[in-house]
């Protein structure tokens, strides 16, 4: 290692924490971790249902969002996802590629990416300080001076704010960096929680709660689409669920915040057009005239949600015989089918969101060393910063790339 140049002094043990202070160290550095909770990575272990889904082969620019999102570019172009999976087959995790490119330790346990992480902070003699929580960050002379909590002092060379954002809070994540940086005089970008669920305006979702199907969410705005996913949508009593919905709801949250009006489309049969649809209607109807129209829908979309949808259309008598159906009823169905639309009046909070949107201004921060452009020495690292991803390993990627980015500048 030689003679240690810098004191690095890491805010925050989380995994962009982690690396930055490998990275920092692996340059010669000496580096002290400082975590609030009694034990460093405790966010890693619930990320991707606690297999940890610690990067994606397709992560790129266009897989993250923020007031400018192609800041991200140069750190993930120097430190991507295969860089991220070098590191991690060389501190002993074997890795396997699932579907839409997401990377899973061949353990399947989250734990196994923390197990090595803490060796090798172990090994290359890495301080640990936990049950520190940061209070002030100063900057006299040259030097940095972090005051705790307790009433302690540590001093260092460079300081990197790897806090995390406000997402999940019971891992530790209460927005403290941000306050820091603000301090450190950064601009905070308004934050929000993202890949979240959202809460829809209704009175139907205690009688549906629970129905799973596979088909389209589409946000509109304006009465244009604004976002859109597919795959397996959940109705919960506040709204929905699933992973089309995460994906889609930093947009919305991000048009709620300007008090703009967001609605949800839905489309639970979206193998089809309507015109398929149609034909499909008019065949099933042919074979089975005299079923109720109630009825006429089984084994086509799930029990549960049928008499909801021909409320939602104004069938009131769900026994009359689908045979005698108006065409103008009939077009209804259809349309309810491929496009139920939904007022959007929230998202859920901070503790079922997986990211935080919003952060420092990433115009403040150089792109290619994370160095603050206020405060000489000052990093910033993983979600503090105004770059989030979309779900499916594109977050833990950027905590990889910009800690990697930030340790290895702080050391030199």
């Amino acid at each position: 290692m030689g003679i240690a140049e810098n004191r690095v002094i890491v805010v925050g043990g989380g995994a962009s924490g982690m690396v930055a202070a490998i990275s920092a160290r692996r340059q010669g550095a000496d580096v002290t971790i400082l975590e609030r909770n009694p034990r460093v990575g405790k966010k890693i272990l619930v990320t991707g249902n606690g297999r940890c889904n610690f990067t994606n082969i397709n992560a790129d620019i266009n897989c993250y969002q923020g007031s400018n999102p192609k800041f991200a570019y140069s750190a993930l172009s120097k430190y991507g996802s295969k860089e991220s999976i070098d590191f991690f087959e060389k501190l002993g995790i074997a890795h396997k590629v699932e579907e839409a490119g997401k990377v899973f330790p061949m353990s399947d346990q989250a734990s196994s990416i923390l197990d090595v992480l803490l060796y090798e902070l172990n090994q290359m003699k890495v301080s640990i300080i936990c049950n520190a929580y940061v209070k002030n960050i100063k900057k006299k002379n040259a030097q940095f001076v972090v005051e705790l909590e307790d009433g302690s002092v540590i001093q260092g060379d460079r300081v990197i704010i790897a806090t995390g954002g406000k997402a999940v809070p019971s891992t530790g994540s209460d927005g403290n960096g941000y306050e820091l940086a603000e301090k450190l005089g950064h601009t905070i970008i308004p934050i929000f929680p993202a890949l979240v669920q959202l809460k829809l305006e209704g009175g139907c979702f205690k009688q549906i709660q629970g129905v799973k199907f596979m088909g389209t969410a589409e946000l509109i705005h304006n009465n244009r689409p604004v976002a859109k996913d597919c795959g397996d949508i959940l109705f919960a009593n506040y709204g929905v669920s699933g992973p089309p919905i995460l994906q889609i709801s930093r947009k919305a949250g991000e048009l709620l915040q300007e008090n703009e009006e967001v609605f949800l489309k839905l489309n639970i049969l979206d193998t089809f057009s309507r015109a398929e649809l149609k034909n499909l209607m008019l065949e099933r109807i042919k074979n089975g005239a005299k079923k109720s129209v109630e009825f006429s829908l089984v084994g086509l979309v799930n029990k549960r949600l049928i008499p909801v949808l021909l409320k939602e259309v104004g069938i009131k008598d769900l026994k009359y015989p689908v045979g005698n159906l108006a065409s103008n009823d009939l077009e209804k169905i259809i349309t309810i089918l491929t496009d139920w639309r939904f007022k959007v009046r929230g998202t859920k909070s901070w503790p079922s969101a997986q990211v935080t949107a919003g952060g420092v201004d990433s115009r403040e921060i150089n792109p290619d060393t994370m160095e603050s452009k206020i405060i000489k020495g000052l990093y910033f690292t993983g979600e503090i910063i105004d770059i989030d991803g979309l779900c499916g390993g594109f977050n833990l990627q950027w905590a990889w790339s910009s800690g990697f980015i930030a340790g290895q500048n702080a050391a030199l």
